[in-house]
């Protein structure tokens, strides 16, 4: 906690400053304190402040309204940089970004055994260290690092109290990271991470309530509710694919019978595939079964591979327009390795939203299926960060250090 009022005030005035910069810039100093109310002594001492630690730079002059023309002051977006991870059980995806998220180095790392905790952190620290080096970034310009992984995660203690991909239970990640690196680490569900870029920085900008599903190796949702993120009592919200469609259905991941992942997830999809392989449906040995195998299929005109993403189109469809009747939100972004279907799987999506919601909600939703790309989830990791250095500051918790030290 700061010690005293007039240090908070202080802080949020640079926050205020330095957001307007962000977001109106290139700026005059004139127009930031008009807009923040704060006087223009005070704009000008804080903009000094952030010119000396190389945040804000003075660019072009602005038009002239009949004296001097004014001095703009731009966000240098690599004055610092953060680091984004995508955390699977064999695999370690990290993008380095400056701050406005834009991917200037990343790495692809295998991880020999996820569900080994200290070794996993290790792994980490190794990834974030050499993508740091390899990018010639000085260590002090790094201000924190952003993990985006399956499961329920307590992003306010940095706690994954549940991940099923990676056997993990109760696990203290943000700290024992931390203590490792010396840096800031954020963690959050790998969905929430997704959504959380589309606020800052995509579709979701000034959306005040929207909806993020990921299809794929499993279903996934990101909440945005008048403009705040949902993520539940202790981080569980949004377990969208393990709403039930039938309790008699097939058996989940979860252990748990008809979720709707055991419809529409790609596992989903390669057990559908492999039951119509044994009815002699499919032309498919063992060991090509996969998603992308029967979405291949299914475009060259296979009618069974086109049965089985039709029928997860639908399913998912039905569980889009339950979200649709419960939020009534005013965008749905449908994203994730699933994509790769197409219409052959959003087509019938589609068609099960129009059938199965409720008064005509679905007129003020907006469903967009958007293209998929590596890079998404560890920038999405990357944007936690990112909203920590942004954030105005509060009583309860310290800022995101943006200084550099100087020796």
């Amino acid at each position: 906690m700061r010690s005293g009022n007039r240090q908070l005030i202080r802080d949020i005035n640079r926050s205020l400053v330095l957001n307007l910069i962000k977001n109106r810039g290139p700026i005059s100093r004139t127009d930031i304190a008009r807009l923040s109310g704060l006087s223009l002594a005070t704009v000008s001492g804080i903009t000094s402040d952030l010119i000396a630690e190389n945040l804000v730079y003075e660019k072009e002059e602005g038009e002239s309204t009949g004296g001097r023309r004014p001095i703009l002051l731009a966000l240098n977006h690599r004055a610092r940089y953060v680091i984004g991870i995508k955390l699977m059980e064999h695999q370690i995806t990290a993008a380095l970004t400056d701050l406005n998220a834009a991917v200037l180095h990343r790495i692809t790392s295998p991880l020999e055994d996820g569900q080994d905790v200290s070794r996993t952190v290790e792994a980490l620290a190794e990834t974030v260290e050499g993508l740091a080096d390899r990018a010639g970034i000085e260590w002090e310009k790094m201000v924190g690092v952003g993990i985006g992984l399956a499961g329920v995660i307590d992003s306010v203690r940095g706690v994954c109290r549940y991940s099923p991909i990676l056997n993990w239970r109760h696990v203290p990640l943000r700290d024992l990271l931390e203590e490792r690196i010396q840096i800031p680490v954020y963690i959050d569900n790998d969905v929430n991470t997704l959504t959380m870029a589309e606020k800052l920085l995509g579709i979701g900008q000034g959306i005040d309530d929207f909806l993020t599903v990921t299809v794929g190796r499993g279903v996934g949702m990101g909440i945005v509710v008048n403009g705040q993120f949902y993520r539940g009592a202790r981080g569980a919200g949004g377990e969208f694919g393990h709403t039930v469609i039938d309790p008699e259905g097939p058996l989940c991941s979860c252990g748990k019978r008809g979720c709707l992942e055991a419809y529409v997830s790609d596992p989903a999809i390669v057990r559908m595939a492999q039951e119509a392989v044994q009815r002699g449906e499919l032309p498919i040995v063992p060991t090509e079964l996969s998603a992308e195998r029967v979405v291949a299929l299914a475009q060259e005109g296979n009618d069974t591979a086109r049965r089985i993403l039709s029928h997860a189109g639908h399913v998912l469809g039905m569980g889009i327009a339950n979200l649709i009747n419960v939020f009534n939100p005013s965008l749905i972004i449908v994203t994730g390795e699933g994509v790769r279907a197409g219409d052959m799987l959003f087509g019938p999506m589609r068609d099960a939203v129009q059938r199965y919601e409720f008064a005509n909600l679905a007129e003020d939703t907006e469903i967009v299926v958007q293209e998929w790309g590596d890079d998404a989830w560890a920038r999405g990791a990357a944007s936690l960060v990112l909203q920590e250095i942004f954030k105005p500051p509060v009583y309860e918790s310290e800022p995101v250090s943006l200084a550099v030290s100087v020796s």
